[in-house]
């Protein structure tokens, strides 16, 4: 199984700013977030095989509670790492002017100035997923990431279109899986905040 996991909370993420690139730490919510998640994942039916993370740092502290809990050592994939934001990285969500967004939702193709579009996003995490497969198939990995990635892996899960990723909501600290049947991916859980207290 695939878990996929983003990371807990930042004050980035609290004042509502774009945080692609940007290598904020956890706060403190986010701190208890990540030791929370740790603790869902001690479950049986969760409990990792193997851990990744994303290069950033915020990622990295969160997949480090999970590998303090369980002994297993963090490895970094940096096709996991957030959306490349360019210009945009670290700007309130509402300064993205109103025709900016809509050409980002009509076209995979577009890119922030100096960033990185979905298509781009979708094919480094669709590379990674497929490359976890046959390990993913009788083992649990949990992948430490971010919301775009996370919204990636679950297009690659569905076979859908590179624009789902605009009609997901994925929220801070919470954990998607991904089963498989075979070679064949299945969406077991999404967005799932029940291990969070705040």
């Amino acid at each position: 199984m695939l878990i996929v996991v983003r990371h807990g909370r930042t004050r980035a993420n609290a004042a509502g700013l774009l945080q692609g690139r940007v290598d904020n730490e956890l706060d403190e919510v986010g701190v208890q977030q990540a030791n929370q998640i740790a603790a869902a994942l001690a479950r049986a039916d969760q409990r990792p095989d193997r851990i990744i993370s994303s290069p950033l740092l915020r990622a990295r502290q969160t997949a480090r509670a999970t590998a303090e809990f369980t002994g297993l050592d963090i490895s970094i994939d940096d096709r996991w790492a957030e959306l490349d934001y360019g210009e945009w990285d670290g700007i309130p969500i509402a300064d993205v002017q109103v025709s900016d967004w809509q050409r980002w939702r009509a076209d995979s193709d577009f890119a922030p100035p100096g960033g990185e579009s979905l298509a781009q996003l979708n094919s480094r995490v669709g590379a990674a997923c497929d490359e976890l497969t046959a390990v993913a198939a009788d083992r649990n990995v949990a992948i430490f990431t971010h919301v775009s990635p996370i919204k990636s892996a679950v297009r690659w899960a569905l076979g859908t279109s590179d624009e789902i990723s605009w009609h997901l909501q994925v929220s801070q600290a919470q954990i998607t899986s991904i089963g498989f049947r075979g070679p064949v991916p299945r969406l077991s859980t999404f967005n799932d905040t029940s291990h969070l207290d705040t």
